[in-house]
């Protein structure tokens, strides 16, 4: 069995941003030679998320809304984490959207559906921050 691993970064403009990374994935799958296996591909800070979905700017919208329905930024004094910090509502969304994806890999290529795309959410943007790609097979 072989192994590729790399990692993705990213310096988001704005607190919270999807990015759809499904051609960076694709890449480092063609990069790996494998054809036959499973990818990992995780978010490797604690307020960001990778995530399976639809690649449409009106779900992503309802995804923003709703995540700050569920977790809102503001007030930020209204949790406990945010002594010096503000970013407690970016671990709740983390743990709403997920952490990680794996994707099975047959002949060379991602084995999704039809709408599938890879998405890096980011909840505590504005800096740089990394994904890992783990491609495992033959």
């Amino acid at each position: 069995m072989k192994s590729y691993r790399k990692e993705l970064w990213f310096n988001t403009q704005k607190r919270l941003e999807f990015i759809n990374i499904t051609p960076e994935v694709e890449t480092c799958l063609r990069e790996s030679g494998i054809r036959e296996g499973l990818v990992l591909v995780n978010a490797m800070h604690i307020t960001a998320s990778v995530f399976i979905n639809d690649d449409e700017s009106g779900l992503h919208h309802d995804f923003a809304r709703w995540l700050e329905e569920l977790a809102p930024h503001e007030p930020v004094s209204g949790y406990k984490h945010n002594v010096g910090e503000d970013n407690a509502d970016g671990h709740l969304k983390r743990q709403i959207m997920g952490r990680e994806v794996v994707v099975a890999v047959t002949d060379g290529k991602l084995d999704s559906g039809p709408w599938e795309q890879i998405f890096y959410g980011e909840f505590d943007g504005r800096r740089r921050k990394r994904v890992l790609v783990k491609v495992i097979g033959e």
